[in-house]
């Protein structure tokens, strides 16, 4: 068996609210198994014995958009590579305390224009880094407070992707390590 960390797009934000036991019985329901959320912002981890992630995140995603009503990107990281992730350093020695760190995750790498777009939409405040499935952006300050537009962002960035902060993904990498 497998573990998986699902880290979900639109659970919990903009009007789609899913309560946590109803998200572990919808990935029960599927077969997967030791089905865990870990806080509400769509981090579900489980076992299954597929070892194809992307026919397996398929899967998951038919499965919710059924069972929700709408979609439900899904991107799924095994703990060796949420620790990989949680361990990367895209500015070493550049982030200040007030500082905080976001990673986006994609399900397969941005295509290579992507970080230069986005650095055009950055600037003193708002740095990206793309790495492998991942984009890094550290932000100077709140995240409400970037002049960057939620679509530009979008655009920049090519495909879906689901964002957390970096304290989350340190919190879900030590909690679940790899074994």
């Amino acid at each position: 068996m497998q573990r998986y960390i699902a880290l979900l797009r639109a659970i919990n934000v903009g009007g789609h609210n899913v309560k946590m036991e109803q998200l572990r019985a919808l990935f029960a329901e599927l077969g997967l198994s030791g089905v865990e959320t870990f806080i509400a912002s769509g981090n579900v981890i489980f076992e299954a014995p597929d070892s194809d992630a992307s026919a397996l995140a398929q899967r998951i995603e038919a499965h919710l958009r059924a069972a929700l009503g709408y979609e439900v990107t899904t991107f799924l990281r095994t703990p060796t590579e949420l620790a990989a992730v949680a361990r990367y350093e895209p500015f070493p020695g550049v982030a200040a305390p007030s500082d905080t760190l976001y990673i986006c995750f994609f399900a397969t790498p941005p295509a290579p224009e992507t970080e230069a777009k986005l650095r055009a939409l950055g600037g003193e405040d708002d740095e990206f880094h793309v790495h492998e499935r991942e984009l890094y952006w550290l932000r100077r300050s709140k995240i409400s407070d970037s002049q960057i537009p939620a679509t530009a962002l979008a655009r920049a960035m090519g495909g879906p992707s689901t964002m957390r902060n970096a304290t989350t993904v340190r919190k879900l990498a030590a909690k679940y390590p790899a074994e």
